[in-house]
């Protein structure tokens, strides 16, 4: 039996790459001196912090246009709405959406049923495992998840023979 997962798992090193790199800009703009903002990662997911809303959502772009550069999709960033700080500035936290979750990966294995190809789709912890008997099967599978209209990175990972 031919076998794959279906994952939706973060570069973290490219993250953190791409948050240095915007803290190195940052840093270094002039339009962001005497602003105090900064950009910090923790378990909530990455907040950046600013004296207002406009230099926070400029913060924002920088670090998108860094994470794009990275070739990280920004499918995997979920951007809340600036919340003001008790300083009179404002705040976004940015939080980093890792893993299938399960509305979308029972849409996967739906989607693999109403093909009527020959694979059968499983839903293991924040993945999906999909195990047919050859690998044109599997490959015409992946064409049919690729097509799916989800709003999650996916990778095809664990290709076993």
């Amino acid at each position: 039996m031919a076998s794959f997962d279906i994952v939706s798992k973060v570069q973290w090193n490219e993250v953190d790459n791409a948050l240095n790199q915007a803290q190195k800009e940052l840093a270094q703009r002039f339009d962001f001196k005497d602003t105090g903002t900064e950009l910090e990662k923790s378990e909530a997911g990455i907040t950046i912090r600013s004296s207002s809303e406009d230099r926070a959502n400029a913060a924002l772009v920088v670090f998108q246009e860094k994470v794009i550069k990275r070739k990280v999709s920004l499918k995997f960033f979920d951007v809340e709405d600036p919340k003001p700080t008790p300083k009179g500035g404002a705040s976004i936290l940015i939080k980093v959406k890792e893993g299938i979750e399960a509305e979308p990966a029972r849409k996967i294995v739906s989607a693999l049923k109403e093909a009527k190809l020959k694979v059968q789709g499983q839903i293991q912890d924040a993945q999906v495992r999909v195990t047919g008997k050859n690998k044109d099967d599997l490959q015409k599978a992946i064409q049919l998840v690729r097509g799916l209209d989800l709003d999650i990175e996916l990778k095809f990972v664990n290709f076993r023979d």
